[in-house]
């Protein structure tokens, strides 16, 4: 057996290796987020920052003066809308909604849900922070399923 030359075996478990950390790679940030926004609102962008920090991740701004198009497109219920919508691995999130809300929504992905909302701009949320001024607000899921409170804060 001549060791020199790197066997058939050893090379294919190399390559294989390889592909499977590739893979692992490309999955981990294949996940794309996509936030339109009417370009006249500000605390959009902030939420968009919001995002980005909490999820480690970058989120792509599209400027859009018809969001109600936009919403109506995506399945958000009248009811629940904000001021942004964002899509994100098949999903839509709709408003304010907390990035620790958006990885548990992205980790344990429920059967029947197709989105989250924060309805409105509640004072506190991310993007709307405004010094101590805090409003308790919700995080509606929902799809399918229906709707029910996905989290709630503070």
């Amino acid at each position: 057996m001549n060791l020199k030359k790197p066997s058939l075996l050893r090379r294919s478990i190399s390559g294989a290796a390889l592909l499977v950390l590739a893979a692992c790679s490309n999955v981990a940030q294949a996940a794309t987020y996509t936030m339109f926004r009417d370009p006249g609102c500000g605390c959009c962008l902030n939420w968009a920052g919001h995002v980005e920090d909490g999820m480690n991740t970058k989120v792509a701004s599209v400027d859009s003066n018809d969001m109600a198009a936009i919403k109506t497109a995506r399945g958000v219920p009248q009811e629940l809308w904000s001021c942004h919508t964002m899509e994100v691995d098949g999903y839509i999130i709709e408003g304010h909604v907390p990035a620790e809300a958006v990885a548990k929504l992205l980790r344990e992905r429920p059967a029947g849900v197709a989105g989250l909302a924060v309805p409105g701009m509640p004072l506190g949320s991310p993007g709307m922070e405004a010094g101590n001024r805090v409003q308790p607000f919700e995080v509606i899921a929902f799809g399918s399923a229906g709707r029910s409170v996905f989290a709630s804060f503070p």
